[in-house]
């Protein structure tokens, strides 16, 4: 595989990745009640507890998202000479 090729791979991994991000988090403020008694149901967790797990996951996500798709991204594109 090329250079270019895991490039292109891992900037598309990198949108993909952003997009899910974004739907966590719409789902997250928009329907948040909804969301809340669904969980509600299976897990015994406060309202405050939900939200700290669920901006904990988003964070951890986010941090992935930059550490193993963006940070490579842009490394190959230094080596590249961009």
């Amino acid at each position: 595989m090329s250079i270019e090729v895991t490039r292109h791979a891992l900037l598309w991994c990198a949108v993909i990745n952003y997009m899910l991000l974004a739907i966590w988090s719409i789902l997250l403020v928009l329907p948040h009640e909804w969301l809340y008694r669904l969980s509600a149901r299976r897990f015994r967790l406060t309202a405050e507890q939900f939200d700290t797990l669920n901006f904990a996951g988003i964070v951890v996500y986010k941090i992935g998202i930059f550490l193993l798709n963006l940070v490579p991204f842009l490394a190959l594109t230094f080596v590249r000479g961009d």
